[in-house]
Order: structure tokens, then sequence, then C-alpha cells
């Protein structure tokens, strides 16, 4: 069985800070339009249940998403080492 190391995806850090400052950015610029917002508290505090329930939907999506994924890539290095089993256990040379 060969040994091969899978390269890691990672995102620079550059990469993560933008994404971090553009959600931040993103939730202030809501949560300020809220809270200015000509509308009395209860319309006020409605939409901003509904925005932080998008958010949390948002990150359980990515999760999931990022979950199926990981789990789609050990099935196939799983595939992967039992074919390289089987090739390794067959001698060519043999007669059938």
């Amino acid at each position: 069985m060969s040994e091969t190391t899978s390269v890691k995806q990672q995102s620079t850090a550059a990469f993560y800070g933008q994404a971090v400052a553009s959600f931040g950015v993103a939730m202030g610029a809501v949560t300020l339009g809220i809270c200015f917002l000509d509308a009395n508290a209860w319309v006020r505090g409605f939409l901003a249940i509904g925005v932080l329930y998008l958010v949390t939907s948002c990150f359980t999506l990515a999760k999931v998403i990022r979950d199926r994924q990981e789990a789609g890539q050990l099935i196939s290095r799983v595939d992967q080492a039992r074919l390289e089993k089987i090739l390794a256990e067959r001698d060519p040379f043999q007669k059938l």
C-alpha cells in the first residue's frame, strides 16, 4: 500500500480576516438600519429576531455542507485504500 499524504486546503489569513470583517460590517449595518428604522419597537424587534435566525441558519447550513464534503472525502479515501490493497495482493504473473 502506498503512503499518500492528503493536501489540506487552508485559507490564508487575509481571506479569513476579510471574511470576519465582512461579517462584522454586514451585521453592524443591519443592526444600525434596524435601530434607526422609523417603526415601532415590535417591528424592529421582529426584524432583529429574523436577522439573528437567518445568521444562525447560515452557519448551520455551512457546517452541514462542510461535514458532508468531509464525509465524502473519507469514503473516497477508504475506497482508494481497498483498491490499493486488492491491486497489491494481485499477482499479474499468476495463472488464473
